[in-house]
């Protein structure tokens, strides 16, 4: 049995677990907060790790490749090679160039906290520079990489509003508004995998919120 360690208010953990969801593997989910972890497991201390007959994995793209290749069927990525690729450029692209740019403003935008207006001006820029270039390569056709969902859904279902929230938090304007990304999360809500995810979202946050708030 596989156990899916982590909180589900995380995007990162929402990426696998809806990967596994969509696999329709049997799985158990072990919530445990940042601060929680074991660092065997995950030695810098991140959520989501991944308890496996063999021992464990962290990283969630590492956890999605091992998941894929060990239950193959049914595939979320293409079998030929360039298929395939074309699968994880979509992921870098969310991942590396917008959400991890995005996350410098989730402190102001999300937890009370504050950034400084350089931050601000630079992230900007970066944002618009690289959700430009992603619109070159996604499709929303309907899913982002073409007719077929794969696990660059399971990341641009997780990560899109998240920069999309941000980006009109802190600028007054969505990024991504000059994308089919409002229509794109709409039908993608209509899987009952994703509205399971959505759902345990609303309820961890509401959890890790209110944690924050007793410790502060």
């Amino acid at each position: 049995m596989l156990t899916l360690c982590g909180f589900s208010a995380s995007n990162y953990y929402n990426k696998v677990k809806l990967a596994l969801l969509e696999k329709n593997l049997g799985f158990q989910e072990e919530q445990v907060w940042v601060g929680q972890c074991d660092l065997a497991a995950t030695p810098l201390g991140k959520v989501p790790y991944l308890k496996t007959e063999h021992g464990t994995l962290c990283e969630s793209q590492v956890i999605l490749d091992y998941i894929e290749a060990a239950h193959p069927q049914p595939a979320l990525v293409p079998a030929d090679p360039f298929g395939a690729a074309k699968v994880r450029e979509l992921i870098t692209f969310l991942e590396l160039h917008l959400e991890l740019v995005a996350r410098n403003l989730y402190g102001e935008a999300f937890f009370g906290g504050k950034v400084s207006d350089s931050t601000k001006e630079k992230v900007g820029q970066q944002l618009e520079k690289n959700i430009a270039a992603f619109a070159k390569l996604a499709k929303f056709a309907p899913c982002v990489g073409g007719d077929r969902f794969t696990l660059a859904d399971c990341a641009a279902i997780v990560h899109l509003p998240l920069v999309s929230g941000a980006t009109k938090i802190i600028y007054g304007r969505d990024f991504l508004a000059e994308l089919p990304v409002r229509d794109y999360l709409k039908k993608m809500g209509e899987r009952p995998h994703v509205q399971r995810v959505n759902a345990d979202r609303k309820i961890s946050t509401e959890l890790m919120l209110a944690r924050a708030k007793a410790k502060g």
